[in-house]
């Protein structure tokens, strides 16, 4: 029941309680309290346990509808920092949170520890929780969305799968922010720097890479390489070639595969100069210029660079040296895998 109503009903009864009484006896009624001598009708005497009781009850109604309203006060916040919780559940930074009531506090502790992902559209959820989800959904579904314009750039930690997957959608879309990326390497993590490294490579040159240099790795520097073809060199020269061969940790079996390819776009000289140099300071690469060497058919140099070297070094070339000595038609290909001349020579 409502105060006011139950104020107006308590007076209106004690009223007509009243008036009753005081057309029954009219009479007044002395009361001696202490020495003092109260005298009023007797129908004051009798309405006035009941203003008495109203007033008590006055007293009950507001201790208690005090105490519940700071309970639903107290709840009221909860379902605030519940959905506090949610939300940071939803964008996978659950955080710790403060809770008036035991009961809520007991079951939403789980919140601090665990991440939400939502399947399908949800109806009737709060503006906040809604607008994230639907943000969420989007970055899923691979569109690239502005957390700047969002009000979140500041939500995610760098390591955040919801955040990486954003920043993966960028950079399908976003050339600047491939570059972006190779420029400050340590602010992301490892699979945007790799997918940043495979888009760069798969669609710039050696000229733009140089700059990036200790930024490359071997797979997408042979990605790159790869693409190099009679119509596009790619602006590989020795001397940009020789950067990253610095720069990599390459295995034999790599510079088998750059000689490979410098085979077809450089000039003999050159190339030969180049490996010649690579060979002196990285005995990995002696394969590749032995390769080298018998591909421009230099069996003479072959020869000086074989007596170098102990005889149970580099078998199958010394094998191809023979039959190339006694006028034998073999090519190198007939003898040696180049896929595998690493592991049947030496171990590195």
């Amino acid at each position: 029941m409502r105060l006011g109503l139950y104020t107006f009903a308590a007076l209106v009864l004690m009223g007509i309680i009243g008036a009753v009484t005081y057309s029954i006896n009219p009479h007044h009624y002395v009361l001696e309290l202490m020495g003092i001598n109260f005298t009023f009708p007797v129908a004051v005497w009798i309405v006035l346990p009941m203003f008495i009781l109203f007033l008590f009850t006055l007293g009950h109604m507001f201790v208690y509808g005090l105490k519940n309203y700071f309970k639903l006060k107290k709840w009221h916040k909860d379902t605030q920092t519940l959905e506090d919780a949610l939300y940071w559940s939803l964008v996978n930074e659950p955080k710790e949170q403060k809770y008036g009531i035991e009961d809520i506090r007991n079951s939403a502790r789980l919140l601090t520890k665990a991440s939400i992902s939502v399947s399908d559209n949800i109806d009737g959820l709060t503006p906040r929780l809604s607008r994230v989800v639907n943000i969420i959904r989007k970055i899923k579904n691979g569109e690239y969305i502005d957390l700047k314009e969002e009000k979140m750039a500041k939500v995610f930690h760098k390591g955040n799968p919801i955040l990486m997957q954003n920043r993966l959608n960028c950079l399908k879309t976003d050339d600047s922010f491939v570059e972006e990326v190779m420029k400050a390497t340590s602010e992301y993590t490892k699979i945007v720097q790799a997918e940043a490294l495979d888009i760069f490579a798969a669609t710039k040159n050696f000229t733009e890479a140089r700059k990036y240099v200790k930024v490359f790795d071997t797979k997408s520097f042979f990605l790159m390489l790869n693409r190099v073809d009679s119509a596009n060199d790619l602006e590989l020269t020795p001397e940009v070639l020789t950067d990253f061969v610095k720069a990599l940790d390459l295995t034999c079996q790599d510079f088998i595969q750059i000689a490979y390819v410098t085979k077809k776009y450089f000039k003999p000289e050159e190339n030969l100069l180049l490996f010649r140099s690579y060979q002196l300071e990285n005995n990995k690469a002696q394969n590749a210029f032995l390769y080298l060497l018998f591909e421009y058919e230099l069996l003479e140099q072959v020869t000086a660079y074989l007596d170098e070297h102990e005889e149970t070094e580099f078998v199958k070339f010394r094998a191809l040296h023979d039959l190339k000595q006694q006028n034998s038609k073999y090519i190198l290909e007939d003898i040696i895998d180049i896929s595998t001349v690493c592991n049947e020579t030496r171990l590195y």
